[in-house]
């Protein structure tokens, strides 16, 4: 074997070794941030978790808005990239506690049922304006003393939680998107699907609740949208009784 034989053999190995070293850094990548994201969710491979649909508060049938079904939509994909499975019910028919299965409960509390529940037993500082008579608090969040009322295709909130139920090892997380329209519940799974390997460096497996503003939906539909502050703390310890509003 001449020296130029031998130079174009040890080129060929040394090229077939950096393309596997290659692949499998590549693949061990992947591996490590699917794992997070499996852990961040609480979706193992096989897993199953819990899909609650609320209904369209502005119709009389039993009917799903159509931003709430995008926002199903992209809770889906993301499930599926998990490697996990779906179990899809509506508001009325979730009849089980929580921490067993990781749930993705979306829509506010008039229209939600199992929003309302998960608020009032997770999220004490937190009241929602369910009075469906027209007027400035119309859907106002009351968080601790503040208050955040809408102005409908201009300025909207919605709360995007990952909660846990106390502190048992291997409790499932429950992740909420409450909107004070249906647009704001799409913005919010939109924005941690987008943001999820941020949040997940922050909090960890734990609990946070965060206010994030829909800014001018009807010009930029879900895809403008703002962290107004994280309200973990106000949320989760009891209400004044003096700020208390009436009538939500």
């Amino acid at each position: 074997m001449n020296d130029d034989v031998r130079n174009i053999a040890l080129g060929v190995i040394a090229a077939g070794i950096s393309a596997a070293l290659g692949w499998v850094t590549r693949t061990y990548l992947w591996r490590r941030r699917l794992r997070r994201k499996q852990a961040f969710f609480g979706l193992p491979e096989n897993s199953e978790c819990l899909l609650v649909v609320n209904r369209d508060a502005g119709s009389a049938d039993l009917a799903v808005h159509r931003h709430d079904v995008f926002a199903l939509l992209e809770l889906a994909a993301l499930i599926k990239d998990c490697g996990a499975g779906a179990e899809v019910v509506t508001q009325d028919a979730a009849r089980q506690g929580f921490g067993e299965r990781t749930e993705f409960c979306v829509g506010g509390p008039g229209s939600n049922r199992r929003m309302a529940a998960h608020i009032q037993a997770l999220l004490p500082g937190v009241r929602v304006n369910t009075d469906r008579e027209p007027g400035p608090d119309r859907l106002a969040f009351q968080i601790g003393a503040e208050h955040y009322r809408m102005e409908s295709g201009v300025t909207e909130f919605v709360l995007l939680a990952r909660l846990t139920a106390g502190r048992r090892r291997g409790a499932r997380p429950v992740f909420l998107f409450c909107g004070q329209r249906a647009i704001n519940n799409q913005a919010a799974t939109r924005y941690l699907v987008r943001r999820h390997e941020r949040l997940a460096r922050k909090y960890g497996d734990g609990s946070f609740v965060l206010l994030l503003k829909v800014v001018n939906s009807h010009a930029y539909g879900p895809d403008v949208v703002e962290l107004v502050d994280d309200v973990t703390r106000q949320a989760q310890a009891p209400l004044p009784e003096a700020t208390i509003v009436t009538g939500t």
